[in-house]
């Protein structure tokens, strides 16, 4: 018998003073059974670094990510279905991003793992003919930080000046410095 997702729970208020976008937002998280704590609260991290500030565009959603091969772990689609941001984690091949980046306005790929230098290094001279496409790296300690924030339930409160990002739970909070290693042309 196949194991089934859990299911979490996350009410998050996010408050990203750099781009304005404020609001609170009750979030149901269909965990893989394959899925770490860690990438878990990477994908929510995602939605509130890129949900948009009003739904004119559609809305931001999850995805059956480690489900389904052919979508990402966050999609943004329009009312007639194209995608408008297509949002990656992890350590995507070349081929991927760039049918990602033939489908998609944006294209956001977020690595999160100590091995993204090295991962990064194979792939960026070959990424230099895709404007739509900005990658970030989430330094691993802070990654698995975020792991100790997850529960079944969480009351999550995101907050983002200057580039930096705290995440935090009524008992505890994780710093989070994202380094760009290729901003698009949004």
């Amino acid at each position: 018998m196949a194991l089934k997702a859990t299911i979490h729970k996350a009410q998050l208020q996010i408050a990203d003073m750099d781009r304005h976008v404020y609001g609170d937002h009750n979030l149901t998280i269909a965990r893989h059974p394959s899925e770490t704590d860690e990438r878990m609260m990477v994908r929510i991290l995602a939605y509130a670094l890129h949900v948009p500030a009003d739904e004119l565009r559609g809305r931001l959603e999850f995805t059956k990510g480690l489900s389904d091969v052919d979508e990402p772990e966050l999609w943004q689609l329009d009312l007639t279905g194209d995608v408008v941001h297509w949002i990656d984690l992890g350590q995507p091949d070349d081929r991927r991003i760039m049918k990602a980046h033939g489908r998609a306005d944006r294209v956001t790929v977020i690595s999160y793992a100590s091995s993204t230098p090295v991962w990064w290094g194979q792939l960026a001279g070959k990424l230099t003919r895709a404007p739509k496409l900005t990658v970030w790296q989430i330094p691993a300690e802070q990654s698995q930080a975020l792991a100790a924030l997850a529960e079944r339930s969480m009351q999550l409160q995101v907050m983002v000046q200057d580039g930096i990002i705290h995440m935090s739970t009524p008992h505890a909070s994780v710093e989070i410095t994202p380094q760009a290693l290729k901003l698009g042309s949004d």
